[in-house]
């Protein structure tokens, strides 16, 4: 695989998906064969914002694999506390490690990082934008129950405007066949313009709804998400949200036998105890998956090489503000040059995606 950093899951090639696939399933039939594989290697963790899953997946997928893990999960118990830019502390790092794994608040950090480092960068998370390794173990979940992508009804539920694995996610099922998708929101967490802007050019299939009963009957797959009281400016416009939509038993007796719950987790009140148990759940299905699809990807983008990359030299922005979107990295990191992307017709930010 000659993946250089992962920020987006649309920059995985599918023979490189398949290679990641292949090596994740060997992995689980045959642990004990990979168990020093990444033995000396270290990989840092930089974890801006809380996370459970994520962060002791990585850290256990290296260390399943023999190497070892350093980093901060908390950005006041480090240097950035006292005012280090994010290019100052990828360069430092990436002197130490062989890879690093990012988790950040503000969209388009990873991108950021990847510009400033001499080791393979992965993005775990850039606040309401991307989260490319949970879309590798949702796709392996699906393709595991399912047997492959093409031709499933999707459901997305809840949060679809700051919901970053929905974002990667609906982006990835593009490079299926006959998708079908179902957006099931309030009309304020509905995608972002950008989102749709993609699937119009995908031409893929895809229909809004305010309710869960409008359409479960026809999913192969309900994607439910949590309403993310940390992504809103305010108390009173997140109660407004909340609680708007749950899973229960009663709304699963609609559901085909054969359909698939699942969800990146951390649940909080958006799916009943009770569906816990149905044999559809398949959400901590997606948590096994997703340690051994980390630890394929760990050991592809650093278990064979050492080697550290050139780091380039980027001329400053010639405007103080990059981004019309107010979370994106370039209005906090002022130094940042300016970089955009031609997204079909339009112009959108490299870092974002903010259409411009």
């Amino acid at each position: 695989m000659e993946l250089k950093h992962l920020i987006d899951y649309c920059d995985i090639t599918d023979t490189d998906l398949e290679e990641i696939y292949e090596l994740a399933a060997d992995i689980i039939a045959s642990p004990r064969k990979y168990a020093s594989a990444c033995s000396g290697k270290i990989m840092a963790t930089l974890f801006y914002e809380p996370s459970t899953r994520t962060q002791l997946s990585f850290q256990t997928a290296m260390m399943r694999l023999g190497g070892t893990v350093m980093g901060f999960s908390d950005p006041n118990s480090s240097s950035v506390k006292k005012g280090e830019s994010l290019r100052d502390t990828v360069k430092v790092i990436s002197t130490y490690a062989d890879i690093t794994v990012i988790r950040n608040p503000v969209e388009g950090a990873a991108y950021a990082a990847s510009l400033y480092s001499s080791v393979p960068v992965i993005n775990a998370g850039d606040g309401g934008h991307l989260h490319p390794t949970q879309t590798l173990a949702d796709i392996f979940t699906i393709r595991r129950h399912r047997g492959n992508c093409d031709g499933l009804c999707i459901g997305f539920c809840g949060d679809l405007l700051y919901g970053r694995t929905v974002h990667s996610l609906i982006s990835a099922l593009m490079r299926y066949k006959n998708v079908r998708i179902r957006l099931i929101s309030t009309p304020q967490l509905t995608i972002p313009e950008y989102l749709r802007d993609k699937l119009d050019r995908a031409g893929i299939e895809y229909s809004l709804h305010q309710t869960i009963d409008e359409c479960i009957g026809e999913l192969d797959v309900l994607y439910m998400t949590r309403i993310q009281k940390e992504r809103f400016s305010s108390e009173d416009e997140y109660r407004r949200q909340a609680g708007v939509y749950v899973l229960t038993e009663e709304k699963m007796k609609a559901a085909r036998s054969d359909m698939i719950v699942m969800h990146p987790l951390p649940k909080v009140d958006e799916i009943s105890f009770g569906v816990d148990d149905d044999p559809r759940a398949a959400y901590f299905d997606q948590v096994r998956n997703g340690l051994y699809v980390r630890m394929a990807l760990i050991l592809l983008m650093c278990g064979a090489n050492g080697e550290k990359y050139e780091s380039r030299i980027y001329p400053p922005p010639a405007h103080e503000r990059c981004c019309r979107n107010p979370r994106c990295i370039t209005n906090f990191e002022k130094y940042l040059p300016e970089m955009s992307k031609r997204v079909g017709e339009r112009q959108a930010c490299a870092y974002c995606d903010c259409l411009k």
